[in-house]
């Protein structure tokens, strides 16, 4: 009886939430960003130290739920033109041709076999913006220049992260044929454009006429609802082309931003508050993702320089396409930081090189604590450095 409760969803709930509320306590108490230390005590009662829970299915989809409603959320607060931008999409190109080509040399460095070394070039071409836009949401810096930058950037940047995956499928299966990568390309492209556009010209409308019926006045809940619905709507169509959900649901977000609700109730303020729970158990799940007795002496190099690599090529690879852009050293340089966090997206090409037999155990586990480490440092660097530079353009 006293196994099953502690394996009970209900128990791993409390334990979550319990540990993010201490994570923003701590945070408030140093002046430090609440997600790092979320993830951080995530380590702590994961297998790493405690062991008190582990990354069982239910825990990952809370977690997937979180990153979901926090990118929708995160979405609202943007105009379709602050994302469809072409140097933003310069920006993703070149930041994700330098790192896959830094990870793919340095994993030859290390003697694994070409294909191993391709799919750690593929993982380091990925961004998560879930965590640089909650970073830049607590800072209030949303609408500066590189903020905008970062997330247009990285929503592109999915699209890219897609085409590389495919296209290193086909290396490894040696059958490199560019007919699916230009299907990729109009899957994606149909989908942001015509997603944002029937997004914007109708359900946006769409919801504000619904606002006015008298089944709003009655229940105002379902305003809430219906904005819910097209979110999840959204972000399922995103997965069933190969882009990542939190896509989707971001996009969701941007095209019912100007949407103005009189009657029901206010799904941005519900949304808000669906996100405050829900993100805090994505946060910490992150770090019970991770276990650092998988690593061995000789791995632990190859992480560490792993992570270097991480950070050095997405910086100089988006700091390049951000000056190409004629954007300022600085908001290029916070741009760069704002791209490296790896996340869950590199975490899932892992798993898809893992559970194809093109990487080893231990070549997963490194490119999953890169992905950790990068999600970790990231929040901290780029917290103290718009802090230190006021006058990042806004």
């Amino acid at each position: 009886m006293f196994e099953g409760i502690t394996t009970s969803i209900e128990l791993q709930l409390s334990l979550l939430l319990f540990v993010a509320l201490a994570g923003y306590i701590i945070a408030q108490k140093i002046n430090q960003s609440a997600i790092v230390w979320e993830i951080l005590l995530g380590i702590a009662i994961g297998p790493s130290l405690l062991g008190l829970i582990t990354y069982t299915e239910s825990v990952q989809s809370f977690a997937q739920l979180g990153a979901v409603v926090l990118l929708f959320v995160i979405g609202l607060e943007f105009k379709i033109k602050d994302v469809f931008n072409i140097k933003y999409g310069i920006i993703a190109l070149i930041g994700v041709i330098i790192p896959w080509i830094g990870g793919y040399f340095l994993a030859e460095f290390f003697g694994f076999n070409f294909i191993s070394s391709v799919f750690v070039g593929t993982a380091l071409t990925a961004t998560s913006i879930a965590i640089t836009a909650n970073v830049l949401r607590e800072m209030g810096k949303l609408q500066t220049e590189a903020a905008k930058a970062i997330i247009g950037a990285a929503v592109i940047d999915d699209v890219f992260g897609l085409l590389v995956l495919s296209f290193s499928m086909q290396i490894v299966n040696d059958s490199v044929s560019f007919f699916p990568l230009i299907l990729i390309i109009i899957e994606a492209v149909i989908f942001l454009v015509l997603g944002a556009y029937i997004g914007y010209a109708y359900l946006s409308k769409l919801i504000e006429k619904f606002d006015t019926t008298k089944l709003a006045e009655r229940y105002p809940e379902t305003v809430f609802i219906f904005a819910m619905m097209i979110a999840f709507c959204y972000a399922m169509i995103a997965e069933l082309i190969g882009l990542s959900a939190i896509v989707g649901a971001f996009l969701a977000g941007v095209s019912l931003s100007t949407v103005i609700i009189r009657r029901g109730k206010n799904f941005k303020e519900g949304a808000e508050y669906l996100q405050i729970i829900f993100a805090s158990i994505f946060f910490v799940s992150l770090g019970v993702l991770a276990d650092f007795h998988t690593l061995t002496l000789q791995i632990l190099w190859f992480l560490v320089s792993l992570t270097i690599v991480a950070f050095i090529t997405k910086i100089i690879g988006c700091y390049i396409g951000a000056r190409i852009g004629r954007m300022t050293h600085k908001n290029s340089l916070a741009v760069g930081m704002g791209m490296v966090p790896r996340g869950e997206v590199a975490m899932i090409v892992a798993l898809i090189g893992l559970n194809s037999g093109f990487i080893r155990q231990d070549i997963y586990v490194s490119l999953i604590l890169m992905s950790l480490l990068t999600t970790v440092l990231v929040p901290f660097i780029l917290r103290y450095y718009m802090k230190a530079e006021k006058n990042l353009v806004e």
